[in-house]
């Protein structure tokens, strides 16, 4: 039998807010996004192979979603992966149909892709980040989502969670602010901003390498690694403060109650 899990306690007196990672953190759909992923670069790849084009070993749905494409603006994430392979593409159009070989359109065709598979089977969310998130609020932390997701607004409302939060950064947020995607922090930044919290006050809840490095370039109090995957450690040597495989092993300590003072 094993031991029962410590919890690792955020005090509520030290911090104002925390804000979520969506995908992987709050919603069931990091699984998905990697599936989705690995359909468009295994095809990409192999038709690369059957026009006589360089081409490379498959997309690794765990190893190379967490390194490449996890927590990344969708184009980036296929640049990155791209680069790893030394594919070189023009990066052409948002407008681009999922056909065209640029950047831009493989990633379109990986969005498709997405919304197939998730409109087959659903989106769900944590029960236990759900349950977490609530007493934050309990508690009175404000607790914000960001996501670089442009459809991050139609995942939370399918999720049926979408209510629970004081604010939201997207993808759609950052291009009209022309807000850098992680590991740069400036979403992360925006979303505190929104919500009245200063960074140190703070708490960054990532399951993605590129957004522990986000939190800890932005300056924030508390940085935890949400690890789902078998290389336990692996966001702690990335830079958070803590790692955690579930938010059911987080617990929250309420702000000592203030008495009258005395004469």
């Amino acid at each position: 039998m094993s031991a029962p899990v410590t919890p690792l306690v955020i005090d509520a007196g030290d911090f104002d807010a925390a804000i979520f990672d969506m995908d992987g953190v709050i919603t069931q759909t990091a699984t998905v996004h990697a599936a989705a992923w690995k359909q468009l670069f295994d095809e990409y790849l192999d038709d690369r192979r059957n026009r006589g084009l360089p081409s490379s070993e498959p997309f690794d749905a765990g190893a190379d979603y967490r390194r490449y494409v996890d927590g990344r603006p969708r184009y980036d994430g296929v640049a990155a992966f791209l680069a790893s392979r030394s594919i070189s593409l023009p990066y052409g159009d948002p407008a681009d149909p999922p056909g065209a070989e640029t950047v831009c359109g493989l990633g379109n065709r990986k969005d498709g892709y997405f919304w197939a598979k998730a409109q087959r089977d659903g989106v769900r969310a944590y029960a236990s980040s759900i349950a977490l998130i609530k007493e934050m609020k309990r508690v009175h932390m404000r607790v914000g989502v960001f996501s670089a997701s442009r459809n991050a607004g139609a995942i939370l409302q399918a999720a049926g969670v979408i209510g629970l939060f004081d604010e939201k950064v997207d993808g759609i947020d950052s291009a009209e602010l022309g807000l850098r995607g992680k590991p740069d922090p400036a979403m992360l930044l925006e979303l505190s901003r929104r919500l009245a919290a200063l960074p140190p006050r703070t708490v960054v809840f990532e399951d993605a390498i590129a957004g522990v490095q986000a939190g800890r370039a932005g300056g924030f109090g508390l940085v935890i690694g949400v690890n789902r995957s078998p290389c336990a450690g692996e966001l702690v040597r990335e830079g958070a403060d803590a790692e955690v495989s579930d938010l059911a092993e987080v617990a929250v300590r309420p702000r000592p109650a203030t008495g009258p003072s005395s004469a």
